[in-house]
């Protein structure tokens, strides 16, 4: 009787815990709170970004290209495991 009492209480908690957030997190008092800190945000995001100085790009041209065509002409020897296990040179 005493184990059926408390899984009735550990179970009435978790059930009153779960609505009284839900009832508080769909509540208009909170999506009014929320809606006005979003925009308060996004009012300082504004002014902040006024204020910001715009660089000059220094970054023009900085890439050097290599010449692939050279590597291309290149002849690579192709080593390959076992003919070098039996070549004794």
């Amino acid at each position: 009787m005493l184990k059926e009492l408390k899984y009735f209480f550990f179970i009435s908690i978790i059930f009153f815990f779960l609505f009284f957030t839900g009832r508080y997190y769909f509540s208009d008092t909170n999506k009014k709170i929320s809606h006005r800190s979003l925009n308060e945000i996004s009012k300082k995001i504004d002014n902040f970004s006024k204020d910001l100085q715009i660089l000059k790009s220094d970054t023009d041209n900085i890439i050097k290209y290599v010449e692939t065509i050279k590597n291309e002409n290149k002849k690579k020897k192709k080593y390959y495991f076992l003919e070098l296990l039996t070549n004794n040179d």
